[in-house]
């Protein structure tokens, strides 16, 4: 039976013809092979089931830090022993001056336990000098011996040493054996002169000829080789920009700090809501901005205050514009999105955003203090929210995901407001993903915008975790390169 094998695998197949196991160790002295080829050919084997691998674990014993001090120095219960053998006995307290006195109360109980001393009277009186087991056994593991070397009585004393602090350390070590299979054994191979290349030189002379060429085994498995690609996240950020380009979006940006006036205030959200207190929003110490909102800073504050002439009746409080300078790290891609609108006054436009924003919250399976936001807005003269549940739904469709719904739902600046809504089979529920609606007039009026503006915004990494079958979104950012490399490109 011919195999395409390797001079190495050849080496190690006759080394184990006849024998029935090996060591890795006994392996490698008969063929006289490093350890590396050696590891490389057996792994060849086993992958041709040419030979069978059995792994047996062995636990090493050593001394550790005291331990080592011990065999040196000597065991306290040995040092008592001496000092009594100067006069046969001494004081307690002239004795324990030399040792801690955990140390010294404990060794003191061991002597007394195997009647080698007696105390009376505050006096320690030798009776006999003795060898001590635990002495000899602790000379044997100077060295370092396997557990299984030990016999009954020495694992006994072994357990009583364990109990002293640092004294003993247990290891693990492996041990491999190897042996052929019933296919190795029946292999028919003989170590001949053989090249596994020609050259330029043994085609002109010809000496190839006296060369045996070695067959390749091409349908062998080979390792894999990883190549660089971008991280799961930026692939989905660039599949959702090119879905929103596809359907006629413009995308837009803006900076990571922004003055509360943009990130709050100008969308309607009260100075006092939860959303803006230190608990949920990181805010940068001794630093705000001066003036924020311009122009807008006063119908912002009439809005809050009474509603101006949005039709609302406002908040009914004192707006302070103090609060709107304070500088934060934005908690959504709105703040980008109302500056925009505030800027251009578009009345027809397609925008969207995918940047990253900053929550203050504890970090869980499903919730990062930092992550990514898809956000995007349409204006138009007759645009609806029926027009937001198409088009959301049509975007889903896009990345894959084929059952969607809304729900109604509650958000400060969207009036009505949904939660869009896809099912995920694997977990047999609904996971929400974006929240969406219409801007307020409070929100839009201010700003001269009098058409409709649908507007939505929800989290990458949750779309990142559908479509990669992920239950904890730290996972994303974990940087393990094993995941990483194994990360399908087409899904």
């Amino acid at each position: 039976m011919k195999r395409a094998l390797h001079s190495l695998e050849k080496r190690v197949i006759l080394t184990l013809k006849g024998k029935e196991e090996l060591s890795l160790e006994d392996l490698r002295k008969e063929t006289n092979l490093s350890l590396d080829h050696l590891r490389r050919a057996i792994e060849w084997l086993r992958l041709k089931g040419l030979l069978s691998i059995r792994r047996e674990v062995f636990i090493k014993v050593k001394l550790d830090e005291k331990g080592l001090k011990a065999h040196f120095e000597g065991l306290p219960e040995r040092i008592i022993i001496e000092r009594l053998k100067e006069k046969g006995k001494a004081s307690l307290k002239e004795i324990s001056k030399e040792f801690d006195r955990d140390e010294f109360s404990a060794g003191l109980g061991r002597l007394k336990d195997k009647e080698i001393i007696k105390v009376d009277k505050g006096e320690v009186i030798l009776l006999r000098d003795s060898v001590l087991e635990e002495e000899v056994l602790i000379s044997k593991l100077y060295h370092g011996r396997y557990l299984q070397e030990l016999n009954e009585r020495e694992k006994k004393i072994l357990m009583e040493l364990k109990k002293r602090p640092s004294f003993i350390k247990e290891e693990e070590e492996a041990k491999i054996y190897v042996k052929l299979t019933e296919e190795g054994k029946r292999i028919d191979i003989s170590l001949e002169r053989e090249i596994d290349r020609l050259n330029p030189e043994l085609l002109i002379t010809g000496k190839w000829r006296e060369y045996s060429l070695r067959a390749y085994d091409v349908e062998a498995p080979v390792s894999l080789a990883p190549m660089g690609k971008k991280h799961p996240i930026q692939r989905v950020i660039d599949e959702v920009r090119e879905i929103f380009i596809s359907m006629g979006f413009e995308e837009i940006e803006g900076p990571l700090v922004q003055p509360s006036f943009w990130n709050f205030d100008a969308l309607f959200i009260p100075q006092d809501h939860p959303a803006r207190e230190l608990q949920d929003t990181f805010y940068l110490s001794n630093l705000e901005s001066k003036n924020s909102g311009g122009d807008y800073r006063e119908i912002i504050a009439k809005v809050h205050e009474n509603g101006a002439f949005t039709g609302s009746k406002g908040w009914g409080y004192k707006w302070k514009g103090s609060e709107a300078d304070k500088l934060v790290l934005r908690t959504h891609t709105t703040a980008v999105t109302i500056n925009y609108l505030a800027k251009y006054k578009p009345h027809n436009t397609k925008i969207f955003s995918v940047g990253r924003v900053f929550r203050n919250e504890k970090v869980t399976y499903k919730n990062l203090v930092e992550f990514h936001q898809i956000e995007g807005i349409v204006v138009g003269k007759d645009v609806s929210l029926r027009d937001l549940m198409g088009l959301l739904k049509e975007f889903y469709f896009k990345l894959g995901l084929k059952e969607v719904k809304f729900w109604p739902s509650f958000f400060p600046y969207t009036e009505p407001s949904l939660q869009s809504v896809v099912y995920y089979g694997k977990l047999n529920r609904w996971i929400e993903l974006c929240g969406m609606g219409i801007f307020r007039p409070e929100v839009t009026l201010p700003f001269g915008i009098k058409e409709p503006v649908l507007a939505w915004g929800g989290g990458l990494e949750r779309l990142v975790m559908l479509k990669h079958d992920i239950q904890d979104v730290r996972e994303l950012y974990k940087n393990d390169l094993n995941w990483l490399r194994k990360v399908r490109l087409c899904l």
